[in-house]
């Protein structure tokens, strides 16, 4: 786990207190899409399943599995996270992560997001 004092993961610049734990605490705070992402991002450095899983839009939460999703967090060391564009519902961004054989990898996403109420959820990515 991070400590709050430890940069954010999100590659913000800010404490992981000042920055996506704020979020992770509190789905409100996530303002936009893309602020929605980052903290998804950190969410998997830190291995903060419930908050990955529950800002899983609605309709698309009940199709996905809480273990794979720890799996998938634990087994890989999360390194960085590029923003390439954002626009109000979508984030098309690069993750650098060393995979369970300590290779590098890199998965490269355009995420859309809804907005319903105050809070964005991710809906799906390709």
């Amino acid at each position: 786990m991070i400590e709050a004092t430890h940069s954010c993961p999100c590659g913000s610049g800010l404490t992981f207190a000042e920055c996506c734990q704020q979020v992770h605490n509190s789905h409100a705070k996530a303002t936009t899409a893309e602020a929605l992402m980052r903290a998804r991002y950190s969410a998997f450095a830190v291995r903060d399943i419930d908050f990955l899983y529950n800002t899983f839009h609605p309709t698309t939460r009940r199709f996905q599995n809480k273990h794979a999703i720890q799996q998938w967090a634990q087994e890989n060391k999360w390194m960085q996270l590029n923003i390439l564009k954002a626009t109000f519902a979508t984030v098309e961004f690069e993750a650098h992560y060393l995979d369970s054989t300590m290779e590098l990898q890199i998965h490269r996403e355009k995420s859309t997001f809804k907005q319903q109420g105050n809070l964005w959820y991710y809906v799906d990515g390709r």
